[in-house]
């Protein structure tokens, strides 16, 4: 978990995301979002929902071992991120080891 960790707070300081369910759902929409990555301890649904969009458009999905409060401190913000999209990883290597 640290390396995808780390590899989440590279992505959010040097390249671009997309936080939160509603941001993630339009960043997948637009064709935008490269990688998914989604809080494990979460509501059901919204697990179901991104992780069923996200198939269907074919964008991996990866589910962060923690809640949302976890998401939201590893990418520096002082609330929850139940789910977070990777547009541009910057310089992390997510694309690669997710």
């Amino acid at each position: 978990m640290a390396d995808l960790a780390n590899n989440i707070r590279l992505a959010v300081d040097s390249g671009k995301v997309a936080l939160g369910v509603n941001k993630v759902m339009d960043s997948i929409k637009k064709n935008d979002a490269k990688l998914v990555v989604v809080a494990a301890k979460n509501r059901q649904d919204i697990l179901e929902d991104l992780q069923h969009i996200s198939k269907v458009s074919s964008i991996k999905t990866v589910v962060f071992n923690g809640n949302s409060m976890e998401l939201g401190a590893i990418c520096g913000k002082p609330y929850s991120v139940s789910a977070l999209s990777i547009i541009e990883e910057g310089h992390s290597k997510i694309l690669e080891e997710a």
